[in-house]
């Protein structure tokens, strides 16, 4: 049985488990070196936006409006595990928005990599390899619950440290900012830091306190190309929760979340007072949660535990930020691979339905990835037309940019008056005055 131990060790999504005793559950059982193609959705039902209530994207487009009228922004932050941690579709998502919308910034990143391969798309990170990253699921993290925004803190003590963010020079997206916010600990014996921009310092920011709060610090500059370091100066612990890299203009701002290995139930264990702050700060119009896939593989709790923390963790978002609307996406198809067979993982059904009743509970929108990818087993599809890794679970750049270019169109359905046909072509409707 596959039972993630949930504090003593991090389970990333390449993990992988066979065994001869899964037969007995086989619903499905076909030759992986025999899959057959399947074109995207045909086998598995994808219609786009799942949305009883009509309603799940309301505030999110009212904010699109403004944003394409140029009287204001629609932001929209995306939690989930590895597929949203890479910054891949989520990336190329936040392209196209921003190509139509218009250009807000590139939003809310960590300005140090808290594990070797933390990436965003269309912005530059540099700093030291020594910073102490803290998130759950990290075998040797810090249970003080005080994450952040994001999930995930780092921190150091050490003067040889140092920690960056800048512009990009040649990439279309994110040439630009305006404000840079710091988001950061402020703690009994914190420890201060000198803030630069572009060379210059402008700021020491003390971060010792009597208790412990989020302090911000906002820096404004031109619009334009720009770079923000920040020297500790080894005089106690300075932890940093990200920064804010916006522009003073209309359009769209997607804030990238994802934590590998990540369960939406992680939320729960984040100091809510903490986290609510910086969330409402960020205000956003749409708070997308990704999350699923490494739940597929969890045994250990029944479906009903899984469904109660889903509802738990949306709570949390109503009370934080009421006002915003939410989609949840769905898991993408983990089948099981044994001896030579991929077969349809059993559980994986149960998590996309609960997350379907949940969504339609909380007035939510849900995208059903694995119906998208073509149903149950479709990743071997997917793998062999070079959409997929080879472990079954992560999509190649060319995949994510599929995935990217469906939760573009779901996200829009009902804007422009578009639904979706069959086909998977959106076709315009009336649209009512």
């Amino acid at each position: 049985m596959n039972c993630w131990v949930k504090i003593s060790r991090q389970k990333t999504g390449n993990q992988t488990f066979f065994g001869a005793w899964i037969a007995a559950f086989l619903l499905i059982a076909v030759p992986m070196v025999e899959a057959a193609p399947t074109a995207l959705g045909e086998r598995g039902g994808w219609s786009g936006l799942y949305d009883p209530s009509g309603k799940a994207l309301t505030s999110f487009h009212a904010a699109l409006r403004q944003a394409e009228n140029g009287t204001g922004q629609a932001r929209i932050v995306i939690y989930g595990a590895s597929h949203t941690a890479s910054d891949t579709y989520s990336g190329t998502l936040r392209r196209m928005l921003q190509s139509r919308f218009g250009d807000a910034g590139h939003g809310f990143v960590l300005p140090a990599r808290p594990w070797r391969s933390y990436r965003h798309a269309d912005v530059n990170i540099d700093s030291t390899l020594t910073w102490w990253g803290d998130w759950i699921g990290k075998s040797n993290t810090r249970l003080d619950g005080l994450y952040g925004l994001a999930g995930v803190s780092v921190a150091t003590a050490s003067k040889s440290d140092y920690a960056s963010v800048f512009t990009t020079e040649d990439n279309v997206h994110g040439q630009k900012v305006s404000r840079f916010e710091l988001y950061y600990l402020i703690q009994p014996g914190g420890g201060t830091m000198d803030i630069r921009v572009d060379g210059r310092l402008v700021k020491r920011v003390e971060t010792a306190g009597l208790t412990t709060k989020t302090g911000y610090y906002l820096h404004e500059v031109p619009d334009g190309k720009h770079r923000l370091d920040i020297y500790p100066q080894g005089d106690g612990e300075v932890r940093i929760f990200g920064v804010a890299m916006d522009r003073m203009v209309s359009g769209v701002i997607v804030d990238t979340l994802g934590i590998n290995g990540a369960r939406a139930e992680a939320q729960l264990k984040w100091n809510e007072e903490l986290w609510a702050d910086q969330i409402q700060r960020r205000d956003p119009d749409l708070v997308v949660l990704a999350y699923g896939t490494n739940e597929c593989g969890d045994d250990c709790d029944s479906i009903d535990v899984y469904k109660e923390n889903l509802r738990e963790v949306l709570r949390r978002f109503k009370r934080a930020v009421p006002r915003a609307s939410c989609l949840l996406i769905g898991p993408s198809d983990r089948p099981i691979r044994d001896s030579g067979l991929i077969t349809a993982r059993p559980r994986q059904a149960q998590i996309v339905e609960t997350q379907k009743i949940v969504s339609k509970e909380f007035r939510c929108g849900f995208f059903d990835l694995v119906a998208f990818m073509g149903g149950e087993t479709s990743m071997a599809t997917w793998v062999a037309e070079g959409l997929a890794s080879t472990d079954h679970i992560h999509l190649t750049s060319e995949g994510y940019d599929r995935m990217a270019e469906a939760v573009y169109e779901t996200l829009l359905q009902g804007y422009d008056g578009l639904v979706r046909n069959p086909s998977h072509d959106a076709v315009p409707t009336s649209i009512a005055p």
